[in-house]
């Protein structure tokens, strides 16, 4: 069929055609939007999930549901170049300027971007545009040099003018668990903060299992101040109207057989239905979509998957940590982490790339096997490749991560064939 009008979508972030089996987040946020508006206490909001769950599509709409109510919107993505501290600058400084059109300033503005204004020069940070030229700053509420003080007086002072112009202000955050715990610890004060003051200042933020953990160690009012959502796979149904609705809109229809073999090779990740579902367009010559057009169209979208999504997290590790990855996935769903020690140690001696790999943890271990295993884990956990589901336990952070390195052993001797050794 024609490949410009595919309607599946593939893609970092790319809202799927058709967003199903996210109501419940949905609803969720938007009451919260409007209570937050009528200055009403609510929480904000905390997805966690695997990778490709589509955590990311779902900040984007939240961003759309409080644009629709005039609240301004500020994004964010949480990486290792970015600075933390001049991103919530620039936060403040774009909300500001959103809520002040124009030239014209109303009071509580002016005061806000003094105090924005005390906040740059205390913290070092470059000048954020005209709109604060001409001010003088405003000493007090955001100038100790203590982040967590002053970070929550500038949310106080932007979430005070959002009041006065009577909308609200939403900060959806991607990748949070990238986050230093210092800056982790002082976004949540700033939110306890202007909750307790019920500013509509309210915070949407995505990331990895590890994340709820995280915020717990970090300040323990956490559970008080988020909505904590689980993003799983899509339920059967769910994962059937994400292929069906988008193809019945380009007048084609699926095969009940074909529908059934994507899911089954999906598990209902969201993403991976998006690439099944483009390449079976693709491989289809249409007005249906067969079972022989899934089988054409599974090993193009798994190797396509191989290449790119998987791919990319593999080039991001050292020789011993993809040995180590390829034992966990050995052992199945998350193995207890001593398993994993137990079979690097009694792994069948090999000319294998994988092999040798396991030979050189090996013999790393020195005697303190638990003391190396652990710092690999450890390692793989701050690249976000795996996390730790419960005390003792490792699993992957991506969705069928396992299948793709097992595929890469079966590709001819060991894992050379994805993982060349340095």
């Amino acid at each position: 069929m024609d490949p410009v009008r595919n309607p599946y979508s593939p893609g970092a972030g790319a809202p799927p055609p058709a967003l199903v089996g996210r109501d419940a987040e949905l609803a969720t946020c938007s009451v919260a939007i409007q209570r937050f508006g009528l200055g009403r206490p609510d929480r904000s909001m905390l997805l966690t999930g695997l990778r490709g769950v589509g955590k990311t599509v779902l900040l984007r709409e939240f961003g759309r549901l409080a644009e629709g109510h005039r609240w301004v919107h500020y994004a964010a993505e949480i990486t290792e170049e970015l600075k933390f501290v001049e991103e919530m600058g620039a936060l403040a400084h774009g909300a500001l300027r959103a809520l002040s059109p124009g030239r014209v300033v109303v009071d509580r503005a002016r005061r806000a971007l003094g105090v924005l204004k005390s906040f740059q020069l205390k913290w070092k940070l470059p000048g954020e545009g005209d709109v604060v030229i001409g001010l003088d700053p405003v000493s007090g509420p955001a100038d100790s040099g203590l982040l967590d003080r002053d970070l929550a007086g500038l949310f106080l002072e932007i979430g005070a003018v959002a009041r006065v112009r009577g909308v609200g202000i939403l900060v959806t955050i991607d990748e949070v668990q990238n986050l230093p715990r210092e800056h982790l610890g002082a976004l949540m004060v700033a939110l306890h903060r202007v909750s307790q003051e019920q500013l509509p200042i309210m915070v949407a933020a995505a990331g990895l299992p590890t994340v709820p953990r995280l915020v717990g160690e970090a300040k323990t009012y956490a559970e008080r101040l988020f909505h904590f959502r689980t993003i799983n796979s899509l339920a059967d149904a769910d994962a059937r109207a994400a292929l069906a609705t988008p193809a019945d809109a380009e007048g084609v229809r699926w095969r009940g057989a074909a529908l059934d073999r994507v899911l089954t090779e999906t598990r209902g990740y969201p993403y991976f239905i998006q690439e099944f579902g483009k390449h079976a367009w693709d491989s289809a010559d249409g007005p249906e979509i067969t079972a022989d057009d899934v089988d054409i169209a599974v090993p193009r979208a798994t190797r396509e998957l191989d290449a790119g999504f998987f791919r990319v997290r593999i080039d991001r590790t050292s020789r011993e940590e993809q040995a180590f990855l390829a034992v966990v996935a050995s052992l199945g769903d998350a193995p207890h982490h001593a398993e994993v020690v137990r079979a690097i140690e009694t792994w069948t001696d090999d000319d294998s790339w994988i092999g040798k790999a396991v030979a050189d943890i090996r013999g790393s271990m020195g005697g303190a096997e638990q003391g190396v295993a652990e710092r690999l884990r450890d390692s793989l956990i701050a690249k976000g490749l795996c996390y730790s589901p419960r005390e003792g336990r490792i699993d992957f952070t991506v969705p069928l991560f396992g299948e793709f390195l097992h595929r890469q052993e079966g590709s001819g001797g060991g894992m050379e064939s994805a993982l060349p050794p340095p």
